[in-house]
């Protein structure tokens, strides 16, 4: 297994094995939301913001089955630490659950339906990773927290939202109070965003 940062590199982990998860209503409920039934004909992905818990990063290299770094590398050990990465996700996996119910309520990252390979997506999320501000700075843009998620793309125009979603069929996450989930998808008309309620 190839770890870290390094570009195309990506983590794979068999015969996985987490700690059993109490299967609550509103949990269920929330997976489904996330990558149910109705998701059937698009995979389900989640970036991940390993600079806003320290556990994150361990969490994903010892459970999850494919996943890659969104920075270039190779990478100095701190930097990778804080990283953000692009994980796929399994709705029936009793990691996976384990993961929405430690990471919702906490700002860990964001959530997506796609039909586009890993690779594919990796290399759109890399494209705007990075923007200027008004004094031309290079600065990150950390669009995977969902508090900037969520307000960032009511903001953006028809043209805008087109290239942000580019493969994505559907961004989802939570909402400020971590009661409802967060529905964000792109069409014709513009956006889409359905708040879903959990309970």
């Amino acid at each position: 297994m190839r770890e870290g940062c390094s570009d195309g590199g990506y983590g794979r982990r068999i015969g996985v094995t987490a700690a059993p998860t109490e299967g609550t209503a509103r949990l269920d409920r929330l997976v489904e939301l996330l990558g149910g039934e109705d998701a059937i004909n698009s995979d389900f992905y989640a970036i991940l913001d390993c600079a806003r818990d320290r556990r994150i990063h361990p969490f994903i290299h010892r459970q999850a089955l494919d996943f890659t770094c969104l920075f270039r590398g190779p990478l100095p050990p701190v930097l990778e630490r804080c990283a953000p990465y692009l994980v796929h996700l399994y709705p029936r996996q009793r990691w996976t659950r384990q993961l929405i119910e430690l990471a919702w309520g906490n700002s860990w990252g964001i959530f997506l339906r796609s039909t586009a390979p890993m690779e594919t997506l990796r290399l759109h999320f890399r494209r705007f990773l990075h923007v200027k501000d008004a004094s031309g700075r290079r600065l990150l843009f950390r669009y995977y927290d969902p508090r900037v998620g969520r307000v960032y793309l009511p903001t953006c125009t028809p043209s805008e939202l087109k290239f942000v979603f580019g493969p994505v069929s559907a961004f989802l996450m939570e909402s400020p109070s971590g009661e409802e989930c967060l529905r964000f998808a792109y069409e014709r008309d513009g956006l889409s965003a359905d708040p879903l309620p959990i309970d």
